[in-house]
């Protein structure tokens, strides 16, 4: 099964048919390693990565929080709290000056102020947020982005 998840993680999009040529599978022998997969939680989804640049209409943020751990619960029950908004798209407990950084996306950066301090700021536990907009991305998901090259047409001097 190791090789199935390296052979979806590295290679292009790949229909079932074709992974289980690459891997000298039948469909049914592939088709029960994805379902062990699945059932152990390991595959929790499949998904295209999009170029955000491309997705304009999308506000892309990361935001810290540092929370104090509760009693009995620790850090979990606050992270599953705030993993649980829609904006979240990934939430990790970190080491370091923050407890939780988010990934959240919205509509606007006003969509994204309003949900930091109309839901998390106001949750019990939250003692601080720090808020990141990500202006232009040039890696994600391990694809590197492609850009327009640069014009050589700068001014030798500048005014």
């Amino acid at each position: 099964m190791q090789k199935l998840l390296k052979l979806m993680l590295d290679g292009e999009a790949l229909s079932t048919e074709q992974m289980g040529k690459i891997l000298g599978l039948s469909k049914e022998e592939l088709d029960e390693q994805l379902k062990q997969l699945t059932d152990a939680g390991i595959l929790l989804g499949w998904r295209p990565v999009i170029n955000s640049d491309v997705e304009v209409s999308k506000v892309h943020a990361a935001i810290e929080l540092r929370i104090t751990p509760e009693r009995d619960g620790g850090y979990d029950r606050l992270a599953q709290r705030v993993s649980k908004f829609e904006e979240v798209d990934s939430c990790f407990l970190m080491s370091g000056a923050y407890d939780l950084l988010l990934f959240v996306k919205a509509d606007s950066l006003k969509d994204v102020a309003s949900f930091v301090y109309e839901k998390l700021a106001t949750i019990k536990g939250v003692t601080s947020t720090a808020t990141h907009f990500f202006l232009k991305t040039y890696k994600t998901q391990g694809f590197l982005i492609k850009t327009e090259p640069h014009s050589d047409d700068r001014l030798i001097y500048s005014p």
